[in-house]
């Protein structure tokens, strides 16, 4: 499927969306301005003059992951920032570097091949594998600068549906990385007066999981673009590979920007929702938001670890046991996702819907 000239006013839904072709696709006309479906309102556009430039996040070597100091250091990020970065985590550098070869490998594949694993329109807690661009919803009315695709990793997902540019490399790297994540979500749990993630806790905690690869292409215009609005995980825990290309902006504590920088090797590690209305607020999901490069394509690879839909998500009982009261109320993750999803609420608004 050849890409054909894009004018700027055309109607970008069939070109980019039906058939397959793609932000990348757009990108590869050789576009000189950006559509108008794809120019964010001031609101949601990255205000550089409110990026801090002197703050970061804290970045935890784990080579001695038992350690106190290192659990505190775990728990203490995620209390205060929400977002850490985490390095000499156990996972092969390679593995990492594989992943995101594969990632470009899958993005560079002609409409015709990509549009097999299309999806127009994303259903809820969806756990199939699937590629979409834009948020791929045709009722969106606001376009984010970005191609996802979704490897949905739960015992009842076929990998032999993925495609085989990522299959093997998404396959080694969640060997990897459901350990640890379910490590660090042990240590999290350890300062709310729980030791271990039980069969009681596990769906509650790592229910449903998901490696989404997302590409940013190159933007001619990326100070009027975003390539993901700003939002908080909903689930638990994220954990994030980035690219060397940088771009990922995470609310400060005095209500700044800061920039993740990337680090070879590293992972960038976030509180989701459901963990901040379980631990009563003690941990904190983070606003973010993904800026987009003229000249770069950037790629990034989240596992989604999140609650079954099933579960009731809700403050701890150990958080309530001193006369704390609850800031939330007890509800369906299912439900939780699906305002979030429908609603798409900015920042840290998706909160209030579970708030007593």
């Amino acid at each position: 499927m050849s890409s054909s000239k894009f004018e700027p006013n055309d109607d970008i839904l069939d070109f980019v969306i039906k058939k397959a072709n793609g932000l990348k696709g757009l990108v590869d006309t050789n576009l000189e301005i950006i559509p108008n479906q794809c120019i964010q309102p001031k609101e949601q556009r990255l205000d550089m003059s409110q990026i801090d430039n002197q703050e970061s996040i804290p970045t935890i070597d784990l080579s001695n992951f038992d350690d106190l100091n290192v659990e505190k250091s775990i728990q203490e990020a995620a209390s205060k920032w929400g977002f850490f970065q985490i390095i000499n985590h156990g996972i092969p550098i390679e593995v990492l570097e594989d992943l995101k070869d594969a990632a470009h490998k899958f993005f560079e594949l002609p409409a015709e091949e990509k549009v097999k694993y299309h999806k127009e329109k994303l259903s809820p807690g969806e756990s199939v594998f699937m590629f979409w661009s834009a948020i791929g919803d045709k009722d969106e009315k606001v376009l984010e600068w970005r191609d996802s695709i979704k490897h949905g990793c739960n015992p009842q997902n076929d990998s032999n549906l993925w495609p085989p540019q990522t299959r093997n490399q998404v396959l080694e790297y969640q060997k990897w990385a459901k350990p640890l994540a379910k490590k660090l979500l042990e240590v999290l749990l350890k300062d709310l007066n729980d030791n271990e993630i039980d069969e009681s806790l596990e769906p509650l905690l790592m229910g449903t999981m998901s490696i989404n690869i997302n590409y940013y292409p190159p933007c001619p215009n990326p100070s009027i673009a975003i390539g993901f609005r700003r939002h908080c995980d909903m689930g638990c825990i994220t954990l994030l590979l980035q690219d060397d290309t940088g771009g990922l902006y995470i609310r400060g504590t005095k209500g700044n920007w800061i920039h993740v920088n990337p680090i070879k090797g590293a992972l960038a590690v976030n509180i989701g929702d459901s963990l901040q209305i379980m631990s009563n607020d003690r941990y904190k999901s983070i606003e973010h938001c993904v800026a987009v490069d003229s000249s770069r394509a950037r790629i990034s690879v989240p596992l989604l670890v999140n609650p079954s839909f099933d579960s009731v998500i809700g403050s701890f009982p150990q958080m309530l046991k001193d006369g704390e009261k609850p800031v939330y109320k007890h509800i369906l993750f299912s439900d939780y996702w699906d305002h979030c999803f429908i609603k798409r609420p900015s920042g840290k608004a998706s909160l209030d819907f579970a708030k007593n």
